[in-house]
């Protein structure tokens, strides 16, 4: 697997303003050596909705947001209304109505105008199936019971200035919380704060250019180039690499706009942080209730629906020569030991290449295979992570729906305490399904020989 660009996306500028009228071209290529490789272009009234409408139908990486900032909702008759109509319905580079919301801050437009105006385009999107973007300016309660009232499920919280309660709340809503560079001053502990605490799975980034430009150019014009300081940023704090970042936000762009740079195609290695993992196969041999891939194959921006099983030459050509990664993991959506015979094959190549390799199992493999497995891994596996997840029988069964009854609990136990003879590192997980005693998991671990691990919910790899 070949290492490449990040590749990110400025999910929210302006750079229809004069600001950028001497190096306009110019600006964009900077973007474009930035790794932005496209930008929404957010429109604040009529005007600059219309122009935002004809950036985007002129330049293929940009697209277009219409709608009215809350700042000049006191100037909205019911003719705004349908020109926002018109312009969304007449290009499909339209893919949002924002930015509108509520600004209490500045109060340009009387409260209660700037409530109705944000009611009527939250209602103009929902009836033109299109997300909204939000501004919130010291008007949180209020944004959030007319999000609540209007029962809006797909949007955004641009500039996200709340705490990490109200982005919990809106993540539960269906909304995602994007981040500005503004995440870069060094008084902002505050959104910090936020970003620790909120998944990167729910975030978007942005610059709200000519606005809020990041360190180390604040003082300077703001420009799309610049939103990879907020996702570098939003690395560090996640323990994420600017990759990781990169490729999860822009799928998640994706997701809410529909904005598509490429086809995402299957992965068979694919690479979180410094380690590279192994999807070979999406069979399982539980059918775990906590699984996420009931609801999606992505993990961390990684689609890996597998349209067929991959052969070893397939997963080798895969792998590449990958610079940087510490461990090759055979990890994906699907129970790496089905495929017993490739994993050995791949893990002696991978040996031989001088990686450390690293097995994550739900630990059925000697009941799949009728045999003790775990000495045929000896020598080519370094470290093994076997999912406990429940310390008793029923839990087992409950959680995870195993197809080997009441065998299957004490085979995991088994798998775990003999593993520890044949593979030098054995680790055993439990994941944070509400209800899960995870001390009682970590004593069963502990006795059977093994270290323990805490897999927060919705955690995959």
């Amino acid at each position: 697997m070949q290492d490449s660009k990040p590749v990110l996306i400025d999910s929210h500028s302006h750079i229809y303003y004069r600001d950028y009228s001497g190096d306009f071209d110019e600006m964009l290529a900077r973007a474009a050596d930035a790794g932005v490789a496209a930008m929404l272009v957010v429109g604040t009234d009529i005007e600059s909705s219309r122009e935002s409408v004809e950036l985007a139908e002129k330049y293929p990486q940009l697209y277009a947001a219409v709608g009215v900032h809350p700042h000049d909702a006191g100037r909205v008759t019911d003719k705004c209304y349908d020109v926002i109509r018109d312009l969304a319905q007449a290009s499909p580079k339209v893919v949002a109505i924002g930015e509108i919301g509520l600004d209490f801050y500045r109060d340009r437009s009387p409260r209660d105008t700037q409530e109705v105006v944000f009611r009527r385009f939250l209602q103009l999107a929902s009836e033109l199936e299109l997300p909204v973007i939000i501004h919130d300016r010291d008007a949180h309660e209020r944004v959030m019971a007319i999000l609540r009232e209007e029962a809006v499920r797909r949007g955004v919280l641009h500039c996200f200035s709340g705490d990490a309660a109200m982005a919990a709340e809106a993540i539960g809503m269906g909304f995602y919380v994007s981040i500005p560079g503004t995440i870069t001053y060094p008084s902002n502990e505050a959104l910090r704060d936020v970003v620790r605490a909120v998944t990167v799975d729910r975030m978007l980034v942005e610059t709200d250019c000519p606005y809020l430009t990041p360190v180390p150019y604040r003082g300077k014009r703001n420009e799309p180039a610049y939103v990879r300081m907020a996702a570098e940023k939003v690395a560090e704090l996640k323990g994420l690499t600017l990759a990781d970042v990169a490729r999860i936000t822009t799928k998640n762009v994706r997701d809410l706009f529909g904005i598509r740079l490429w086809d995402q195609s299957t992965r068979i290695a694919y690479r979180i942080r410094n380690s590279l993992y192994l999807n070979i196969t999406n069979r399982c041999s539980n059918r775990c209730s906590f699984c996420a891939k009931f609801d999606d194959f992505t993990v961390k921006g990684h689609n890996l629906l597998l349209d067929g099983e991959p052969s070893f030459e397939e997963v080798m050509a895969a792998i590449g020569q990958p610079q940087g990664i510490n461990e090759v993991v055979f990890c994906g959506f699907g129970e790496p030991l089905i495929r017993l015979d490739l994993v050995k094959q791949v893990a002696e190549q991978l040996k031989r290449r001088g990686y450390t390799v690293r097995i994550n199992t739900d630990g059925q493999g000697n009941l799949v295979h009728g045999r003790n497995i775990l000495p045929e891994l000896a020598g080519l596996v370094d470290s093994i992570s076997v999912s406990l997840n429940a310390p008793d029988a029923a839990e087992y069964d409950r959680l995870c729906n195993t197809p080997f009854g009441e065998a299957g609990f004490a085979g995991v136990c088994d798998f775990i305490r003999e593993a520890e003879k044949h593979i030098p590192q054995v680790v055993a997980s439990a994941v944070t399904v509400p209800g899960t005693d995870v001390e009682a998991c970590r004593r069963l671990a502990e006795s059977l020989g093994a270290e323990f691990r805490v897999r927060e919910y919705a955690e995959v790899g």
